[in-house]
């Protein structure tokens, strides 16, 4: 058993040991001659649920006998000598009354920090106050702190710093769960000095990271019947090493070095308890599955400088080919080449009944290797679960969030109504119908904003349960947008009312499923807590509660225990600690990966942080490097990463630089060999991962030149298509023969189809204006009209800026060639439609003109207007034939109501930056001329023999058809010869 003893008791498990099951054997070794009661009065701590599931799973297996009372570092809590201590304020409330007064700070003073910032500035404060508590340093410790070298920066800090003040003085009174925590374990240990307890209390697992938690690993240290149990103790280090590190607490080194060392919370404990590493004794005569790796990695790890202990003592390592026979070191091309092949690992290992564990605190890289996995149907126990904001109710609730904070979009609005938690209660079919011929609508019509009346027009003609599910959804979804203040608990009501409105669908009561499952579940708890400190927020807009309502959603994680592969894992660096498998993945050891990058204290410099006494940012890094050296100590580690990034090449994890270097540095010790036969293995893990991804190649396409029977050709044409036809035939081919038509864009965009429509309308109303009223020629009537076009039909208000500025700077041009025009004519059709018959090939053009003057001597002039620039002669010659074929059509009667009558002139009036109007070449190419042209061009593709060719003739390479996609342009060029195909 535990016997009394006047000396901290200290004991160990090495790295690589299945800590939760050593330290069961070790109890059950220690009370094995005693009693069985006597196992059940030991009080064991660990620090973590997970943990004390494992232990109590242990000792479910065996054999049978009284367990110990085995409790959780926070059960001191709720203890009956601390019941006179405040309860811990929520963390959610500490955070929204600091919301609350850093907004007030940030009104009187807005250079302080963005808005945007809001919750995170609260987060980042609350995270700061609770370390202070957590490690007894007060507000006087931090104003306290010398200045003289920092820079303004510290005046900002200071007047956040001032809000957080007023919290750390009533600490007492009103603590949070850090502070709360401190004071029960100061006053366990007041007691514990004067009443020791008479059983044995044993912590076991904790590294001594937090202040608290130091506290009282100190505190059960010195107990009679106390002990410690550490996990991943490196019995490795000889003497001198431990003594570098204890320079940084005893003044003889540098007092901010070591932090980054694996080992060096351990040699802080050892400081505190006033012991030395001999002190610290075995838990369990238990050897690490390979003692020769331990060796290994312990040399690698020592704190710098490191050479010249790797020349002395790497000698006395012997050959490291133990320690590496199981060690797989793959370095991947790419992060997806690495998730791939990891799970590549774990899907073998499953197929052989071993339990794998892909350890890494990179959770893109986690997903991926989830994702991976699907393909073979595993479903990894991933111990971080899924971020709640990315599950369905999460995204469904930020979706319906957002719909405050802005105008409703019709994309906002169709990623709501296709989210499969809306309208999920009922009738999920005939929604999503109704939902597709919605968004077919709104998209043939360019609805970039709807609103009832637009929605309204859709519901038009329809049947009953169309329009009364389109009004559910106007009474939801409508005029939400609010750019006022107010109580966060009102916003938060009206949000989650019309989210269970719209998941419930167009009944009366209910919420559908949102609140379903193991994410809604989390999702209602988060929910609720918000409603409990709501009153605490105080008013903000709706931006700012967005903000607010995403960052807290993002806390929150969904995990399903029931679904995953047993023995396929995925681990955090913590869940790792308690854990034990035979094959251990440590994937992302690329700097910024593992060990992750710190992050960066808006508050105190990493000076003032030790002055204070607060914990350094390297903290991070040495209980990364902690985690790395316990978890690469398992039966069979591979060690990956990727080379390169999305972005750049990658930094190796400094814990794989340092293992390389002193491999290769090591001949003597066959080194250089076990680092190749390490690559070799990840190598060929990834020569199964290109074997699994081959495909045989495929010939690329030819480029198309489709001819259709004669039957299925196009019978009808516009004047515009005719450039269309000469420039990429493939293009009239799909569009008139197969029928294809583009999905019109879904977010319609300000683009040049847009800005030549509101051109064409303000110009068409301002030339009808000032025939009917001549006074209105002039600059102030065309901008009055443009103002009234663009508010109408121009919802974006950059566009309508540049619109109006196009406009102001033609106005000069089109006001002096209005004058002109008047001079020669006078309107006499606007926005005219044409068509005419040909016999053979039987074939219809039809056209629209913008304008139509006859002039004096009873001549036609035809006028196009051009918000760009206007095709060249030689263009219009070649190609764009619009307004030639319109002059040939006029002079056969072919435009509505005008008889036909020779055409004296065709202009486009341009309307560009550099407003210029260019005349079609009639004299050159006169409308019967064109007329013959036409004709033959239209015999030429009526023959059976000709092929639509795409990208005939384009202007540029860079040009894009509307049907490059179905063409499978890429796989061919413009100097590839078109490949004609017979179609039936």
């Amino acid at each position: 058993m535990l016997e009394a003893s006047d000396r901290p008791n200290v004991f160990a498990i090495p790295p690589g040991a299945d800590f939760p099951k050593a330290l069961v054997d070790g109890l059950r070794e220690r009370f094995a001659n005693d009693p069985p009661e006597a196992l059940a009065r030991v009080e064991l701590v660990v620090n973590s649920a997970r943990m004390q599931r494992r232990v109590r799973d242990v000792f479910d297996k065996g054999p049978a006998g009284l367990l110990p009372r085995i409790r959780l570092l926070s059960d001191f809590g709720g203890a009956a000598f601390a019941s006179d201590i405040p309860a811990a304020v929520s963390p959610l409330r500490r955070r929204f009354e600091l919301v609350r007064l850093i907004a007030q700070l940030l009104e009187t003073q807005p250079d302080l920090a963005a808005r945007a910032s809001l919750f995170d500035l609260a987060d980042s404060l609350a995270t700061l106050m609770s370390e202070m508590n957590g490690e007894g340093v007060t507000a006087d410790d931090i104003e306290a702190l010398d200045i003289s070298d920092q820079s303004g920066h510290w005046e900002r800090s200071l007047a956040f710093f001032g809000i957080a003040r007023r919290f750390l003085e009533t600490v007492d009174d009103m603590p949070d769960s850090e502070a709360r925590q401190r004071l029960v374990i100061e006053r366990l240990a007041e007691r514990w000095q004067t009443e020791p307890p008479d059983h044995p209390i044993i912590l076991a697992g904790s590294t001594g990271s937090r202040g608290t938690t130091m506290l009282l690993m100190q505190a059960i240290a010195k107990l009679p019947r106390g002990a410690i149990v550490l996990p991943g103790f490196d019995d490795e280090m000889p003497d001198t090493v431990w003594d570098v590190l204890g320079g940084a607490m005893t003044g003889d080194g540098d007092a901010l070095s070591g932090e980054d060392h694996p080992q060096f919370r351990f040699r802080r404990l050892m400081h505190m308890l006033e012991i030395a590493p001999g002190d610290v004794r075995p838990w369990l005569d238990i050897a690490p599955p390979c003692k020769d790796r331990n060796r290994l990695v312990s040399l690698a790890l020592r704190p710098a400088p490191v050479t010249d202990q790797w020349l002395s003592e790497g000698p006395k390592l012997g050959p490291v080919d133990k320690a590496t026979a199981q060690m797989t070191l793959l370095e991947a091309p790419s992060v997806r080449e690495e998730a791939m092949a990891i799970a590549l690992g774990l899907r073998q290992a499953a197929e052989e009944g071993r339990t794998a564990a892909l350890i890494s605190p990179d959770r893109a890289l986690t997903r991926q290797v989830t994702a991976a996995l699907d393909r073979w149907g595993i479903l990894p126990d991933d111990s971080a679960g899924t971020p709640l904001q990315l599950s369905p109710p999460g995204r469904f609730l930020r979706h319906v969030s957002a719909l405050f904070r802005q105008k409703l979009t019709s994309e906002a609005l169709l990623t709501l109504l296709k989210h499969p938690l809306c309208n999920s209660s009922q009738s999920r079919n005939d929604h999503l119908l109704r939902t597709r011929a919605l968004e077919l609508w709104v998209r043939r019509k360019g609805v970039a904003y709807p609103d009832s009346e637009t929605l309204r027009a859709w519901g038009e003609g329809r049947d009953q349960e169309d329009r009364d599910w389109l009004e559910w959804l106007l009474s939801h979804l409508v005029h939400l947008e609010d750019s006022g203040e107010q109580a966060f608990s009102d916003r938060l009501e009206r949000h989650i009312t019309v989210s269970e409105a719209l998941a419930q669908g167009p009944t009366e009561h209910g919420c559908g499923a949102l609140w379903e499952k193991a994410a809604g579940r989390k999702a209602a708890e988060i929910v609720a807590d918000l409603r409990e400190n709501a009153k605490f927020a105080g008013p903000i807009t709706a931006s700012d509660y967005d903000d607010l309502f995403g960052a807290v959603l993002s806390r929150g994680e969904v995990r399903d225990r029931d679904a995953p592969h047993p023995k396929i894992l995925i681990w955090g660096t913590l869940e790792a600690r308690v854990q034990g498998a035979e094959l251990v993945i440590l994937g992302g050891l690329n700097e910024g990966s593992w060990p992750e990058a710190l992050t960066p204290d808006p508050w105190l410099n990493r000076k003032m942080r030790h002055d204070a006494g607060l914990l350094l940012p390297e903290r991070k890094i040495g209980l990364s490097a902690h985690d790395f050296e316990q978890a690469i100590a398992a039966p069979e580690v591979w060690l990956t990463r990727s080379i390169r990034s999305d972005e750049a090449e990658t930094v190796p994890s400094r814990w794989i630089n340092r293992l390389t270097n002193l491999l290769e540095g090591l001949p003597k010790q066959g080194g250089p060999a076990a680092l190749k036969k390490m690559r070799e293995r990840g190598e060929r893990w990834l020569s199964y991962l290109a074997e699994l991804e081959h495909v045989d190649p495929i010939d690329a396409e030819k480029r198309p030149s489709p001819r259709p029977p004669s039957a299925a050709r196009p019978k009808s044409l516009s004047v515009t298509e005719i450039k269309t036809l000469i420039r990429d035939p493939y293009a009239i081919y799909a569009k008139h023969v197969l029928r294809l038509k583009p999905l019109d864009s879904l977010m319609k965009t300000p683009d040049a189809i847009l800005r030549g429509i509101a051109i064409h309308d303000i110009l068409e109303t301002f030339v009808r204006d000032a025939t009917q009223d001549p006074t209105k020629l002039n600059r102030a009537h065309l901008m009055s009209v443009t103002e009234d076009v663009l508010s109408r039909d121009v919802p974006w208000a950059t566009a309508r800026t540049l619109y109006r500025a196009r406009l102001e700077r033609v106005a000069d041009h089109v006001i002096e060639g209005e004058k002109t025009r008047r001079t020669k004519g006078k309107p006499i059709a606007y926005e005219r439609e044409a068509s005419v018959e040909i016999p053979i090939p039987p074939m219809r053009l039809v056209g629209k003109a913008d304008r139509i003057d006859r002039i004096k001597d009873g001549r036609l002039v035809i006028y196009d207007y051009k918000s760009g620039k206007p095709p060249s002669a030689k263009e219009q010659e070649y190609f764009d034939k619009q307004l030639l074929l319109e002059a040939a059509m006029a002079e056969r009667g072919g435009f509505r109501d005008i008889d036909p009558a020779e055409v004296a002139e065709a202009i486009y009036i341009g309307l560009s930056n550099d407003p210029k109007d260019e005349a079609a070449p009639l004299e050159k190419t006169p409308a019967a001329q064109v007329w013959e042209e036409f004709i033959a061009l239209m015999a030429h593709y009526a023959d059976r023999d000709t092929g639509f060719t795409s990208r005939r003739a384009f202007q540029s390479e860079k040009d894009v058809g509307r049907y490059d996609q179905l063409a499978r342009f890429g796989e061919w060029d413009a100097t590839d010869a078109p490949e004609p195909e017979d179609m039936s």
